[in-house]
């Protein structure tokens, strides 16, 4: 019975201990001694690609097995908070793998994949690899991820069988292996490669950041902005969750940091626990499209696109921006609905003196966006941005940063990039079935064949690889796992690679919100004790915009800055006001209570000014305003018949005092 448990349990992804003891200090010397590699690699170090990945997945599986049991399901209480032997002997595997591969790392990079046979420790130590970090996939991400590398696994194994396109030649296991551990295609393609360099450096960034008090100040930055509008609470959910997880580039972690103090906020001034979770969910995801860091996003583009940072951040601040004006009209509308009060100045930031206790906070993001801009590449911008933090931090007493905090941070960087680095060396396993079938170059013409080469279609068909591939996976490994798979389909229709490779990192982001997974919903519904299922579907109701922008943009380049600035402002006044009007029909208020028929209304009128073209956009305006005026009458109407009916009531009462008097 003990053994159909554990089974069962493999089923799940591990729990996250709560390590004490020498192991906790084990593990901060590991993560400390990680990030001090890393932060040598990027600035002082000349190894080759293959050392320098090897010794950071070593470093990974190593920290992963001591920070993560075997399961969540698992009944032994001991190891969710006490590494086991097995976990141990783990991580020593992953030591001694990481020491084969940088000895041997020249003869791995000149040597032929497949042509070359492998020695036979060479097969021993790539299926420990294989294994340990499918086994650290699981843990830290879950098992939908283990079960897309199985199938791609299975399909490399055994889709010879197969006829037509799908077929390819047969692969035997130990070729098979051979692109998957020791190829450029495998666990050392470009998802460990990207994680290893500057996602690992963002990361650190982002910890750095939130150690120096930045989280603190753009909550109170958030405060002051809009803590005195309606609904208040909620916005300045939307805005502290948009400034951090541009930073941090983490839906769910974002949610965790920011959510443990907007959603309780949120509840009390009113909004359903339901709802507030919502907000904070959608928010934070949304911080991965909102310029200039886009929580990597725009590095990672860079890197698999070759298109300059400058362009792609560019390119995405209207459809970022239209998201988060969506976001806030939303709020804002529920907040009419429910008439909620407004919060007492008493307890509101003035904005000058938060700006003048932590203006210097910005510093670091504008030294990051100068060097990149200079032309330095995103690990060497990241390492100055984080010097930086240590420099601005020493602005103010309370938040200097000492040797302890620097050592705290660096710990806590390392500890942030283990998911992103599991998922990618995961994502590299899928790659490796990809590519060494042929399926890869077989895949557009597979897409096309399915959509017949409709661009509608077609981008439909990209957007459900998206949202399947993403479905709990780290925003680095879900854009780079889907690109591959599906940009060149996009590019083959005539999309332009900015406009592809942004439409997929659209829906790869955007996943994190939607059901049945949803990562970012249920950590926003645990945190509002709201059921989680709720609580995703609201958030997609309430990101709506961010499934719909991606066609928008693709459709009408000018969205992106591409093209006149006539067409340019055009654009983004008919989708500002095709995003507000959807927000209104999706909330059901306006000027007053929307009946069905106006809400259904104004859904479509918002959807026809948010398609491209001026006949569709005048038809969506036309019919946003004659339902404004239908409001605005009946909203009038109502004030006039409540004061007649005051002015009635008062009569009565002074014809009733004359008459006791007289």
């Amino acid at each position: 019975m003990a053994i159909k448990n554990r089974l069962l349990a493999w089923f799940n992804e591990g729990n996250k201990r709560e390590l004490s003891g020498i192991h906790i200090k084990l593990f901060a010397v590991i993560a400390l001694a990680l990030s001090i590699y890393q932060i040598w690699s990027v600035v002082w170090g000349t190894l080759d690609p293959m050392n320098q990945m090897a010794l950071h997945v070593s470093f990974i599986l190593v920290l992963t097995f001591l920070l993560f049991g075997y399961s969540k399901k698992s009944g032994e209480s001991r190891s969710h908070h006490v590494p086991t032997k097995v976990d141990y002997t783990a991580a020593f595997l992953a030591v001694g793998a990481g020491i084969y591969f940088t000895i041997h790392a020249e003869r791995m990079a000149v040597r032929i994949p497949i042509i070359d046979p492998l020695a036979p420790l060479d097969i021993v130590v790539g299926l420990i690899v294989v294994v340990l970090s499918l086994e650290a996939a699981r843990r830290t991400i879950g098992f939908p991820i283990v079960m897309i590398v199985f199938i791609g696994m299975a399909y490399a194994l055994w889709g010879h069988h197969l006829g037509g396109l799908w077929g390819h030649r047969p692969l035997s296991p130990v070729e098979f292996l051979d692109e998957l551990a020791f190829s450029f295609n495998g666990i050392w393609g470009s998802p460990v490669s990207v994680a290893a360099s500057f996602v690992f450096m963002f990361m650190l960034f982002g910890s750095f950041l939130q150690k120096a008090g930045a989280g603190e100040f753009f909550f109170k930055l958030s405060a002051a902005i809009a803590g005195s509008s309606k609904g208040g609470a909620a916005k300045v959910a939307v805005l502290a969750s948009a400034f951090f997880g541009s930073i941090t580039g983490s839906p769910t972690a974002n949610v965790v940091t920011t959510g443990s103090f907007t959603i309780p906020i949120s509840k009390k001034t009113g909004y359903k626990p339901a709802f507030a979770a919502a907000v904070e969910a959608a928010a934070s995801t949304g911080g991965s499209i909102l310029p200039p860091i886009m929580g990597s996003s725009a590095f990672l583009m860079a890197a698999v696109t070759q298109l300059p940072y400058g362009a792609i951040v560019i390119a995405a601040i209207i459809p970022g921006l239209l998201y988060y004006a969506s976001l806030l009209t939303m709020v804002h509308f529920e907040a009419l609905r429910l008439d909620l009060p407004r919060t007492a100045k008493q307890h509101i930031p003035h904005l000058k003196q938060v700006l003048k206790e932590g203006w210097y906070y910005f510093i670091p993001l504008v030294v990051l966006v100068y060097f990149l801009i200079q032309g330095y590449s995103a690990s060497r911008a990241a390492f100055y941005g984080i010097l930086s933090i240590v420099v601005v931090s020493w602005f103010h007493k309370n938040t200097r940063m000492g040797l302890k905090e620097i050592i705290a941070a660096m710990v806590g960087g390392a500890k942030s990039s283990i998911p992103v680095t599991t998922a990618c060396a995961a994502a590299g396993l899928v790659i490796a079935g990809i590519m060494s079938t042929g399926l890869g170059g077989k895949l557009t013409s597979i897409v096309l064949g399915i959509t017949e080469g409709m661009l509608f279609p077609t981008l439909l068909v990209v957007m459900l690889i998206c949202i399947v591939l993403g479905m709990g996976m780290p925003v680095a490994a879900a854009y780079i796992l889907t690109a591959m798979l599906a940009a060149p389909a996009l590019i083959e229709l005539g999309v332009s690679t900015i406009s592809a490779h942004l439409f997929i990192v659209y829906f790869s982001i955007f996943s994190a919100i939607t059901p049945p997974v949803a990562v970012a919903a249920f950590a926003a519904s645990g945190i509002a004790n709201s059921n989680p299922n709720r609580v995703g579907f609201l958030a997609v109701r309430l990101g709506l915009v961010g499934f719909m922008v991606p066609y928008m943009f693709v459709l009408e380049p000018s969205l992106l800055m591409d093209g006149s600035l006539t067409q340019i402002v055009i654009s983004v006044i008919t989708a500002l006001v095709g995003v507000i009007t959807l927000a209104a029909g999706s909330i059901g208020w306006l000027l007053t209570r929307t009946s069905l028929l106006e809400r259904t209304v104004l859904i479509a009128s918002g959807m026809m000014s948010m398609y491209p073209g001026l006949l569709s956009d005048g038809f969506g305006i036309a019919i946003m305003c004659f339902v404004t005026f239908i409001q605005y009458r009946r909203k009038n109407n109502c004030k006039k018949a409540v004061q007649a009916e005051s002015t009635e009531d008062m009569q009565m009462e002074v014809g009733q005092s004359m008459g006791v008097s007289s």
